[in-house]
């Protein structure tokens, strides 16, 4: 059985998030989830905290749930004080937290670069800046940036791509860091096409209808769940070896995909 970990998972409250919030909580873990409740640029994420928390009790599972800003270092200092005080250490961090606005890089003004850097690469930072030390004094832990297969450049994702590509970079060099202090940290990809997120429908005008039907080796397009049980495997002890790795769920966005579906042949 896994033992219990204090997580802390940002934009854990609706999405991908929110699967991972539910999973982790479901295997015992004390999380402690945040996003912000207003709706972000391209994006249909909002008041995710009502319905996460219902959700929940009828699940007979607990999670702590605030509303912070991951770009601000006075929130993410709020959230981590708050966990500090009701459990005293943190043992996982999973930065989920992002906005992905389409443009070229004509097409995206200087201001929206600037957001979806503070929020993407920026906030990965100062919430892996701001749980460390705890880290380090309680003998380590594991970090799990989500990441995508924009990382690697994507068409009309310029800035999206960038910021991503960035979350690559950085998870490599923290692995690098913080090796001997027992710290891991490691990147998923979510699989491409047919994930409901904030930020997929947004890209499609909320249109669900519209969203991709990437494939997967289970014959499916991935899931938020699918996403949250490799992040359960790589916080728990299983994994306790594993840093500086990239899971890809379901895309091999790094080798040219999503792979599209064959053709059915006649028998």
């Amino acid at each position: 059985m896994t033992s219990p970990r204090v997580v802390i998972v940002t934009g854990g409250t609706f999405g991908i998030g929110r699967a991972i919030t539910l999973r982790l909580a479901a295997l015992g873990h004390a999380v402690t989830a945040f996003g912000l409740e207003a709706p972000q640029i391209s994006s249909t994420a909002a008041a995710g905290i009502p319905g996460l928390t219902a959700e929940l009790k009828e699940r007979s599972l607990h999670a702590d749930l605030m509303e912070a800003d991951v770009s601000k270092e006075s929130d993410v200092a709020r959230v981590v004080e708050a966990t500090l005080q009701r459990h005293g250490r943190i043992d996982a961090l999973v930065n989920n937290a992002a906005i992905g606005p389409l443009g070229t890089v004509l097409d995206t003004d200087a201001a929206t670069f600037d957001r979806i850097m503070a929020v993407n690469l920026k906030g990965p930072y100062l919430c892996s800046r701001a749980v460390i030390p705890h880290m380090i004094r309680t003998g380590g832990g594991a970090i799990v940036n989500v990441g995508s297969g924009a990382g690697w450049g994507k068409a009309n994702m310029a800035a999206y791509s960038a910021s991503k590509g960035g979350v690559f970079a950085l998870s490599a060099a923290m692995a690098y860091d913080f090796l001997h202090h027992r710290i891991r940290v490691n990147t998923v990809v979510p699989g491409g096409g047919g994930i409901v997120t904030g930020m997929s429908l947004g890209r499609v005008g909320g249109d669900r209808a519209r969203l991709g039907q990437g494939a997967t080796a289970a014959g499916r397009p991935a899931t938020g769940d699918d996403i949250a049980n490799a992040i359960a495997f790589l916080i728990s002890p299983e994994a306790e070896a594993i840093s500086g790795t990239v899971i890809d769920v379901g895309c091999f966005a790094n080798q040219g995909g999503p792979v599209p579906a064959k053709p059915a042949t006649k028998a």
